[in-house]
């Protein structure tokens, strides 16, 4: 098989991959514009009678849409600050300060990227039932953050190591304190790990649900997965509204990885291969 035949065979399976990666969002949208009782007819996709737009509006309107958008954003924006910043500083503890327990302590933080998030539940919710944190914002952050930081120092320090330690031997000759010299110069050279473990972070616990549905019980901190529950009944439910509540979550995310997917790759290979 001469170059171009084995291109052709390359793309063709690449497109095939990307076709079955894809088909749940088509999967999804298709339902999201049927009605509720167009869903159990014969077939994967459905041909709507009738497109209905107001699937949409019902989900944004009475699903609670901007409420839950808003606790979404607070909480992790909240967590992606929260692992940045002790992801740095325990990737600088780590990296750069000669103490005996650094590789003892980093290789434990690193073992929690082997643990499911959703494996320590239970535990959590006896130790927050007993600290009064059901039903609070920490409930879930406290997670959020724990279970990001393993990634987080992985990729950071993995980067930091490729930083010449004579920037920092200068810049505390020259009287820079350790703080100063994380804030004002390490911090600004991990622009590309910063970056991609934002994103990581934002992407992963953007759609997380089970965590949110055992902690939080009252509309104040539900997030965004809540909405799909606001159509579900003892008896019926209005799966369309549901499939267009599921879009309109997904969106978000979806929009974040198309924009930036370059810097998430670039990210992780980076800090893969420095590390």
């Amino acid at each position: 098989m001469n170059f171009s035949g084995r291109k052709a065979v390359l793309f063709l399976i690449l497109f095939i991959i990307a076709a079955i990666q894809l088909f749940p969002l088509v999967w999804l949208l298709d339902f999201s514009l049927a009605s509720s009782s167009e869903m159990f007819t014969r077939g994967i996709l459905i041909k709507p009678e009738q497109i209905r737009w107001d699937n949409y509006m019902k989900a944004f309107r009475d699903g609670h849409f901007l409420l839950y958008l808003k606790n979404s954003l607070l909480i992790n924006t909240l967590a992606v600050f929260l692992v940045l910043s002790f992801s740095v500083m325990a990737a600088f503890a780590c990296s750069r300060m000669r103490w005996q327990l650094a590789p003892l302590v980093r290789n434990i933080i690193l073992l929690g990227m082997m643990i499911p998030i959703h494996a320590t539940i239970l535990p959590n919710y006896i130790i927050y039932n007993e600290i009064r944190l059901i039903d609070t914002v920490w409930a879930i952050l406290v997670p959020y953050v724990a279970f990001s930081l393993p990634q987080g120092l992985f990729l950071i320090s993995g980067y930091m190591d490729s930083i010449p330690r004579e920037i920092e031997e200068a810049s505390i000759i020259d009287g820079c304190g350790i703080f100063r010299l994380i804030m004002v110069i390490i911090t600004p050279m991990l622009k590309v790990p910063l970056v991609t473990v934002s994103i990581m972070t934002y992407l992963n616990n953007w759609n997380e649900f089970i965590m949110a549905v055992t902690f939080l019980s009252s509309r104040t901190w539900k997030t965004l997965p809540f909405s799909i529950l606001e159509f579900t009944g003892q008896y019926r439910s209005d799966y369309a509204v549901q499939f267009a509540v599921m879009a309109l979550t997904a969106a978000p995310a979806i929009l974040i990885y198309i924009i930036l997917n370059k810097r998430i790759t670039k990210g992780v290979a980076l800090g893969a291969i420095k590390g």
